[in-house]
Formats: structure tokens, sequence, C-alpha cells
């Protein structure tokens, strides 16, 4: 990837956190409709996009979902940007999408969903806020 300008990375990091935050809104419609398995996956997506804006204000540019997963953890959690139980969560969300979108017979239920979406969210917040002060800075 080419190098950015500053303005391209701000680009790229609200419209990367603007993804979070508009695929957490799906997560609601395939709870009612009981695909749990989806659901695991777009609250992933969600958080993914929110990590990947996460590493884009730090200009980390990352090529794989486990990249994203190891530099959230070197750059965000070890230094208490995100708090280490919304990293592990990261990390157990990630392993959640894998299982449902690649392993047979592997179905996600209601409890599972309700006991993961608040977390998402949490950590959605939290990289928001993160990404509000950063832009702050960057104006």
């Amino acid at each position: 990837m080419k190098t950015l300008t500053d303005q391209q990375r701000i680009d790229i990091v609200r419209y990367r956190i603007e993804n979070a935050q508009a695929t957490l809104k799906e997560v609601s419609s395939h709870i009612e409709n009981a695909f749990y398995n989806t659901a695991v996956n777009r609250l992933y997506y969600a958080c993914y996009y929110a990590a990947c804006a996460l590493l884009i204000s730090k200009g980390i540019e990352v090529k794989s979902h486990d990249g994203v997963r190891q530099q959230l953890g070197l750059h965000f959690v070890l230094t208490n940007v995100i708090p280490q139980p919304l990293g592990r969560f990261y990390s157990r969300l990630f392993s959640k999408r894998s299982t449902g979108d690649y392993d047979d017979f592997v179905n996600h239920t209601k409890e599972t969903v309700d006991e993961l979406y608040p977390q998402a969210k949490e950590f959605i917040e939290t990289a928001e806020q993160y990404i509000n002060n950063w832009l702050r800075k960057e104006r």
C-alpha cells in the first residue's frame, strides 16, 4: 500500500468507524430472525472495522485478520488503550466467528449472541473514544 497522506488516513479511520457502527446495527435483525451465526459474524466484523480504524490511526497496516488481532494486542491492549478484558473479548469473538463460519455443525445460540453483543458495543465505544480524541489532535 502506498503511503497515505494525513487526510487520507483520517478519512479511512472515519470510514472504518462508521462501518463498525453500521455493522453493529445489523445485528438486531439477525437476532430477530434467529440467524445467530450471522449475528456473531456481524459482531466480529463490527469490532474488526473498529480495530482496523485504531491501527490505521497509528499508521499500522495489517494484511490479515490474525494480524489485526496481534497488532491490536501489541499497540492498544498492552498500552491499556483497550482494556485487557476487551482485548480478550476480541480474541474470543475472532474464534467464535471462525468456528461459526467455517466449522461444520457449529450453531451459535441466542444466549451466546446476547452475551457477546454488549461487549462488542463496549469495544466499539472504546475505540470511538480513542479515535475522537485522536481526530481532535489531528485537526
